[in-house]
């Protein structure tokens, strides 16, 4: 009998890479101004369109969500550098936005979301006397 590895049709060579994400990964995120909006575009393949979960708290924007693995698990990883599982991305919006004016659009691998500037508040001053 030799020590040699068998060369066997049948026989197959297991490699298992395992990998742990910690804590949400942050997909790359573009934040502009044009016209009374904040615009937020967000770089997320491999999504669907109710895969997001877009809150709005405040002045903070929260984009999260999961995305799956695209190969199988029984398959031997030669390169890894696609992200996958859970992803989050926070932006500090400048100002305050209409709650009810809020659109997002996933579109190519991009999701957009607009919101629209409140309009400034009026705050009515009036003179108080007080007494001594």
């Amino acid at each position: 009998m030799s020590d040699e590895p068998s060369s066997h049709a049948n026989d197959t060579l297991q490699r298992w890479v395992i990998v742990r994400h910690t804590s949400a990964w942050r997909p790359p995120t573009d934040v502009y101004e044009r016209d009374n909006q904040l615009i937020v575009v967000v770089e997320i393949a491999g999504m669907r369109d109710n895969d997001f979960k877009v809150t709005l708290h405040g002045q903070r924007l929260t984009i999260s969500g999961t995305r799956e693995r695209f190969t199988s698990a029984e398959c031997a990883y030669h390169q890894l550098e696609i992200p996958f599982g859970e992803f989050r991305t926070e932006v500090s919006l400048p100002w305050a936005v209409l709650r009810d004016a809020v659109s997002a659009v996933y579109r190519d691998g991009l999701l957009r979301v607009e919101l629209r500037r409140a309009p400034a508040q009026k705050v009515h001053v009036v003179n108080v006397d007080i007494d001594e």
